[in-house]
């Protein structure tokens, strides 16, 4: 039987280890755009090390919330953990990023905008009792923001593979994504809102009746 309360199982340790990932990628990039001494001979290893890192937490993201629906291990120190290390990663390489002039600012605002107005309107429909399922735009938003981000930290040409070009563009649809699913999810919620208001009035009316 699941326990709700329950801290230590895979996902959650998953989910942790995500959260430890996330100071070796902001180090990472911070020596290479602090232009340290030490750091300057290992600018490329660096950028490889803090892509490779995302690429992990990425995985462990993947990861954790599989085996929490394959084994129905559903608890609320994971319930609150995740979505809050999910943002740090995101939010904290999206930041870094722009530091570096990897990626335009605007860029930033729309993906992390976005990020703190669908965790309201996730909030919100908690409130009324909703669930705001994610649609397809959002999982584009997410492929694509987690292909663009290590692509644009990795800021390479290998093989004649143009990653920063690649990112860039990743990044970009991303931003793109993110707008159109943050109006999907509006009109979704306002619709089930307005939905649950007629049903209460039609039971209103009936209970009267």
């Amino acid at each position: 039987m699941n326990n709700e309360w329950e801290i230590d199982n895979l996902p959650n340790r998953l989910t942790m280890f995500r959260v430890i990932l996330i100071p070796i990628i902001i180090f990472s990039l911070f020596s290479v755009n602090q232009k340290y001494e030490w750091a300057g001979a290992h600018t490329v290893l660096l950028n490889y090390i803090a892509a490779w890192t995302f690429v992990a937490a990425s995985i462990t993201d993947f990861l954790d919330g599989f085996i929490a629906r394959k084994k129905n291990i559903v608890t609320i120190f994971g319930s609150f953990l995740d979505p809050i290390a999910d943002k740090f990663l995101v939010i904290s390489a999206l930041i870094m990023l722009q530091a570096m002039d990897r990626v335009h600012v605007l860029v930033v605002l729309i993906l992390v905008l976005r990020e703190m107005y669908i965790t309201a309107l996730r909030l919100l429909a908690m409130e009324k009792g909703i669930s705001v399922p994610v649609g397809a735009l959002g999982k584009w938003k997410t492929a694509t923001q987690m292909v663009g981000i290590p692509l644009l930290m990795a800021d390479d040409v290998p093989w004649g593979i143009n990653m920063p070009l690649l990112g860039t563009i990743a990044i970009y649809l991303a931003s793109l994504f993110s707008l159109y699913s943050a109006v999907e999810y509006s009109i979704g919620l306002i619709a089930k809102i307005q939905k649950m208001r007629k049903e209460k009035k039609r039971l209103i009316k009936s209970s009267k009746g």
